[in-house]
């Protein structure tokens, strides 16, 4: 008799950061991760994260939303199924719930590291394999403070931790941003490539003043620089500039993927499993993307180490990433809440090993972090 899902239980989980990451929407000093426990009737247990970025302040999913939508409408679909047809199960969902892409993720992150355990294989060989083990990752300079930016871009380079570096600006006025990241460039010099990543803070019209300005400092990437909807915009933006645009909000699945790709837009996508509702649906959208000749990015929402495993195994089945990963959330908090720490080295992580995603809980830490009450 194939295994049932017996119980789902979501916890919160409230991480400091090493120090305040500021973004155009919001400055953080805590990340708070929603930990999915999926137990089943063979006695697996698989593991889920939800994240997603300053409350509200990023999307229309909180960590107390997403937790309050899994307990009361998600999990009741799902215990007392099934749980090794995880295809039927994400089909399930998508017909009985609308949105809800970051709870839905953590949900089929747990189907897939329990189905993993109870094959013995890993969450890549479950999607196809491995075609790489170690994945290179960026660090964001999200201090505000140019020097403090800078002194931190020359201690990671010198670390072998990171050697490409994403800014987070649109919060202050165009021309203080420009000065900004031109003087981090300059400091760094050709030892370490510069992006940035706007937030869509900007209208067109900034947009093409602030992209002119940075495609002349020598950036090599501007990451949403306008509104997430406004397409037509960004294939214009795309079109205008050597320096090349990366669609992150604007490009959820592969519906949007597909949207841009008509439109006529050349430059990356951002992939994130939450904003696809999972790892098969990102997937999904990197297939869109590889098949039109548009590169590949690996982000994230500061997801802990359980959703960063989750979606390294992910990118890890796809060809080399033109523009990397940037799965460095566990180094921003810190503390974990696992036995064993994903491995940062040589300006890049290691897939993790063992059936699953490869991951263990802490309880004690576990316990101590969650939130109480």
């Amino acid at each position: 008799m194939s295994s049932v899902i017996e119980s789902i239980e979501t916890l919160l989980v409230d991480l400091p950061t090493i120090r305040p990451h500021k973004l155009s929407m919001t400055t953080m000093a805590c990340q708070t991760m929603v930990i999915v426990r999926m137990r089943h009737s063979d006695g697996i247990e698989g593991l889920g994260e939800g994240t997603t970025i300053g409350g509200l302040a990023y999307g229309p999913e909180s960590p107390e939303s997403i937790k309050c939508n899994i307990d009361t409408y998600l999990a009741p679909l799902l215990i007392g199924r099934a749980s090794g047809n995880v295809n039927a199960l994400r089909a399930l969902l998508n017909r009985h719930a609308r949105g809800n892409m970051i709870a839905k993720s953590a949900l089929e992150t747990a189907l897939l590291d329990a189905q993993g355990k109870r094959l013995g294989l890993s969450v890549a060989e479950l999607l196809g394999g491995a075609r790489q083990t170690h994945l290179p990752v960026l660090w964001t300079l999200a201090s505000g403070d140019t020097a403090k930016d800078i002194e931190e871009a020359q201690l990671r380079l010198e670390q072998r931790r990171h050697c490409d570096f994403k800014l987070k600006i649109g919060a202050n006025p165009v021309d203080q941003d420009v000065r900004h990241v031109a003087a981090i460039k300059e400091a760094l010099g050709d030892r370490a490539s510069v992006r940035v990543d706007v937030n869509q803070a900007w209208d067109e019209s900034t947009a093409v003043y602030g992209i002119q300005a940075l495609q002349d400092a020598g950036i090599e990437l501007i990451e949403q620089a306008i509104p997430a909807r406004e397409h037509a915009g960004l294939i214009r933006l795309a079109d205008r500039f050597n320096v090349p645009m990366l669609a992150d909000e604007a490009v959820q699945d592969a519906r949007d993927g597909l949207d841009l790709v008509r439109g006529g837009f050349s430059g990356a996508f951002a992939l994130k499993i939450a904003k696809s509702g999972g790892l098969q649906g990102v997937l999904e959208l990197a297939h869109v993307a590889q098949a039109a000749g548009i590169g590949l990015y690996g982000g994230t929402l500061l997801e802990g180490t359980i959703g960063t495993a989750a979606s390294l195994h992910a990118w890890a089945t796809l060809p080399e990433m033109a523009w990397g990963t940037e799965m460095f959330g566990p180094l921003l908090l810190k503390d974990d809440i696992v036995v064993e720490p994903l491995t940062y080295r040589e300006f890049g992580v290691e897939l993790p090993k063992g059936p699953g995603l490869g991951i263990t809980l802490d309880e004690d830490q576990l316990a101590h972090y969650s939130r109480k009450g």
